[in-house]
């Protein structure tokens, strides 16, 4: 070996016994320097800690922050005291906001459970008693950028894995032709763009493959995905040397995951190429299921959701758009009802089609934004809202998110907010309860499941989160 390039952990394991590089195991992520099957695959199939209802998870992800006094959370006091102050103030929210704003849209009662549902989710009130909605929910701020990372990655500062990381690093995956996590957002990056599927300090393996679904083709979906020069068995012979080259490199440096997880992603690109244009492909879908999930890209994305779990991926992120659509601090009654329009349809959808094909049960799937709006009227400021009086800003005090499928007890309401919804007055759900509910449904005590980095144990719910026993059937 050339002593010239030696890296810093070969010279600690080199000097001392050994001492040294046990002393730097200490801060390097579990698994460095071990040889056993996670270390040489990271994406195998493995156990939860107990067996969990659910297998895979659908994100159907608002971002922007629908309304949740418009769309799961009706407040008939709003149209009582339209025009009013809030009894002791309005609470502090990101801009200031005057008197109460009624909802716009006609709440009615449906299934057998009589839960109501804004006229904007006539498809989806079909399946509310497959659905358990959770009118609790609150965090921590009321920006997007550190919301955003709190419900996607239980940190609101830090570069922490994301959910679909821990999940994938906790299962694996169940499909090696395909990435176990994907996360699909039209037209470009949302705000905080790749941090909102990072794996963080997991092996870089967990990381979530993005795919912009502006785009029909899957060469346009996947970057790369074809090699036109050569022939598959080409590429085979060449991957076959690099692969040879990369473990000599390897063998040298105890088992880098950092590396391991290279070589693996090396592999995948290569068996991708006639799964997933497959699995991307709606066109050769029946006509009922293309006239069943209805026109629109938001549709194909969420059909396409369906298809990937159907194949074994394990976590499925769905964004409504990359520009924050749901954040209407004004014209609400326009937006929201033009956003729940296009995704509507298709969501209820996904819930009658996951269940005709027995597959909810082993699907939880999990709808909402980063947080909610405030009862109260968004006051027009410079630059904002152009004079219009007739939107809500961002409220983190209260809000809802629902979940079906996957061990969920549907046809519930868990938790509430006050008479006016500006903020929850009932079994309050922080994100780390909603996370800690999700790998418990996944099979997982969110406590054990951790990775040391730097020192310490990390997990999802940080030092928190209890799991809501009462949504779990």
């Amino acid at each position: 070996m050339n002593h010239d390039s030696l890296t810093r952990r070969e010279v600690l394991h080199r000097s001392g016994m050994g001492l040294g590089a046990l002393a730097l195991a200490e801060v390097m992520p579990t698994g460095v320097g071990h040889s056993d099957q996670r270390a040489r695959n990271p994406l195998v199939s493995k156990s939860p800690h107990f067996q969990g209802k659910a297998k895979h998870v659908i994100h159907l992800f608002m971002n922007g922050g629908p309304s949740h006094l418009d769309t799961f959370d009706p407040k008939p006091q709003l149209a009582r005291y339209a025009g009013s102050n809030i009894p002791g103030g309005n609470p502090k929210t990101e801009r200031p906001t005057g008197a109460i704003f009624p909802s716009p849209f006609r709440f009615d009662r449906h299934g057998e459970s009589g839960l109501e549902v804004s006229e904007l989710f006539p498809h989806v009130a079909e399946s509310i008693d497959d659905i358990a909605v959770i009118r609790s929910m609150r965090t921590d701020s009321f920006n997007h950028e550190p919301s955003l990372m709190m419900m996607n990655c239980g940190e609101p500062r830090l570069i922490r894995p994301c959910v679909g990381a821990w999940v994938t690093y906790g299962l694996g995956s169940d499909n090696e032709n395909l990435p176990a996590f994907i996360s699909m957002c039209p037209n470009g990056y949302p705000v905080q763009e790749s941090q909102n599927w990072q794996a963080g300090f997991l092996p870089g393996a967990y990381q979530g493959t993005y795919i912009d679904t502006q785009h029909t083709q899957v060469e346009k979906l996947i970057e790369n995905i074809h090699n036109h020069r050569m022939t598959t068995q080409d590429q085979r012979q060449q991957l076959d040397l690099l692969a040879r080259l990369n473990s000599r490199h390897l063998a040298a440096r105890q088992q880098d995951l950092q590396l391991e997880a290279r070589i693996q992603s090396f592999e995948l690109a290569y068996r991708m190429q006639s799964d997933a244009s497959d699995a991307f492909d709606c066109s050769n879908e029946p006509q009922h299921v293309l006239d069943l999930y209805g026109p629109g890209l938001q549709a194909r994305q969420i059909l396409i959701a369906r298809r990937l779990v159907e194949r074994g991926v394990r976590y499925v992120q769905v964004w409504h758009n990359k520009d924050q659509p749901w954040d209407s601090h004004d014209d609400l009654e326009k937006n929201h009802r033009q956003l729940a329009k296009e995704c509507d349809q298709a969501i209820g959808a996904l819930l009658k089609d996951l269940k005709q094909r027995g597959l909810l049960n082993e699907t939880l799937v999990l709808w909402g934004g980063e947080f909610g709006r405030t009862p109260t009227v968004e006051l027009p400021k410079k630059g904002v809202n152009q004079g219009r009086i007739n939107g809500r800003d961002h409220n983190h005090w209260g809000f809802t998110v629902w979940l079906a499928g996957g061990g969920v007890q549907g046809g519930l309401a868990y938790g509430a907010t006050d008479e006016f919804g500006s903020k929850v007055v009932e079994n309050p759900v922080h994100v780390h309860d909603l996370h800690a509910t999700i790998l418990h449904l996944m099979g997982f005590d969110h406590e054990r499941l951790t990775y040391r980095y730097a020192g310490r144990d990390f997990r999802l719910t940080d030092v928190s989160g209890q799991v809501i026993d009462k949504i779990i059937a």
